[in-house]
């Protein structure tokens, strides 16, 4: 008998009618983020759509099952998965609901600037109980995608190629998975997957890799998804001539990399701006938030100040550091993206001699990914801060950093701004 995995539905990511007002379409990106992952990745299955799976053996005690190693790899030949490989920037996400043609990724790769083109297994997919967005790679070729640091470890990528499981740096740390646990992971069936290595990938919202072999026997559509490296392409003129050659139904998304205009200096734009500095057009009517929307927002924060960290959690009594953004701002009628790497994409960057209250704090604090933007947090004005630290921790106001190499640089949100970077997240 065929049964469903418990895979999160995927929808499109369609803004809402542009008659809408501004706060209606705000409240309908809230309604519809609850029921969204954290990426364009999650997708609906069944055992019907899967090819047949490898041989599993029973996890002791557990009642679960072991992936299986790389199907058709001997150690050998999985070590060319750990030789010193270029870096690849991952500019855009081909998402489906089920597999691609076999000949897209060739036909995308052909397009002019675009530099690389790899099938990826996208899916999310609950890890000990909370839903992670996992890709199922090729370690050899995905490598290169990854970021600096975590592309170095070659003991992480042996361990994909032997079936293990790589999760991100804040995964490991935040839900407490240690180098070399397990952790379970239930689709079509139930798997105890060692961590055999630690480190963030830095694509937004992505929280661990595994082999292909492993994604088919947890049920993944293959190849449902392509990584484009794209670096001196205009992403726009890009997404719609790939758009044009691909099924209905797939979606084309813009990778979050550094954001625009970030930085202590924060003079320039960030994403979605015109160039103009941060704080004027922020300012500009229609664009900033209204008096009354700070205020709500900032009170319903405050209002969670000694409440638990937990990652994964977005309220109303537990939170991660994004999640409490996106909940307080929800309380103001603001759609927020979930992740704060997409967070930093809801407003022009501006500069730390002009912030306001209510304005974002990005950091970059995770060592495997350097760029990625991993932590922010809600100015409140006058020096001080308030944030979802880490594990162990409760939300608190703490002074504001606003100094230091892992300081991002901060935003001011733009409802309109962030309604579109919340109706298509790619954290």
């Amino acid at each position: 008998m065929n049964r469903a995995v418990t895979f999160r539905p995927m929808r499109a990511f369609a803004p809402a009618p542009r008659r809408l007002a501004a706060r209606r379409r705000a409240r309908a990106a809230v309604r519809m983020l609850a029921a969204l992952p954290a990426v364009a990745l999650a997708v609906l299955v069944t055992s019907a759509d899967v090819p047949a799976q490898a041989t599993l053996s029973p996890v002791p005690g557990g009642g679960g099952s072991r992936a299986p190693a790389a199907a058709g790899r001997s150690l050998a030949a999985n070590r060319s998965a750990v030789s010193d490989v270029p870096r690849l920037s991952a500019d855009l996400l081909i998402v489906s609901h089920r597999a691609l043609p076999a000949a897209t990724a060739a036909a995308v790769q052909r397009l002019p600037r675009v530099v690389a083109a790899q099938p990826v297994d996208a899916a999310q997919i609950r890890v000990n109980g909370k839903f992670t967005a996992i890709l199922g790679v090729d370690p050899v070729a995905f490598r290169q995608f990854a970021a600096r640091p975590t592309a170095d470890k070659k003991s992480l990528w042996r361990s994909v190629a032997d079936g293990g499981i790589a999760i991100s740096y804040t995964m490991s740390r935040d839900d407490r998975v240690p180098l070399g646990g397990t952790v379970r992971i239930a689709g079509r069936r139930t798997l105890g997957l060692r961590v055999g290595g630690v480190g963030t990938v830095g694509i937004g919202g992505v929280d661990a890799v595994i082999s292909h072999p492993v994604a088919r026997s947890l049920g993944f559509p293959l190849g449902n998804a392509i990584l484009v490296s794209a670096p001196h392409a205009r992403p726009a003129r890009l997404r719609a001539r790939i758009r044009a050659m691909l099924p209905h139904g797939t979606h084309v998304e813009q990778l979050a990399g550094p954001v625009p205009g970030m930085s202590k200096a924060g003079q320039r734009g960030a994403a979605g701006s015109s160039g103009r500095p941060g704080r004027a057009l922020a300012a500009s009517p229609g664009v900033a938030l209204t008096r009354r929307q700070t205020s709500v927002m900032l009170h319903a924060a405050l209002s969670r100040v000694g409440m638990p960290y937990v990652w994964g959690a977005a309220g109303p009594s537990q939170f991660d550091c994004s999640g409490l953004v996106q909940w307080a701002f929800a309380r103001a009628g603001v759609g927020m993206p979930r992740v704060a790497a997409d967070q930093a994409r809801t407003g022009p960057a501006v500069p730390v001699s002009r912030l306001q209250p209510g304005d974002l704090l990005f950091y970059r604090t995770d060592p495997t990914a350097p760029g990625y933007i991993s932590h922010v947090a809600i100015y409140l004005g006058k020096g001080m801060m308030l944030q979802a630290p880490q594990p162990g921790m409760r939300v608190q106001v703490v002074p504001a950093q606003l100094a230091g190499s892992a300081f991002a640089g901060a935003v001011a949100v733009a409802p309109v701004l962030a309604t579109r970077a919340a109706a298509s997240p790619v954290g």
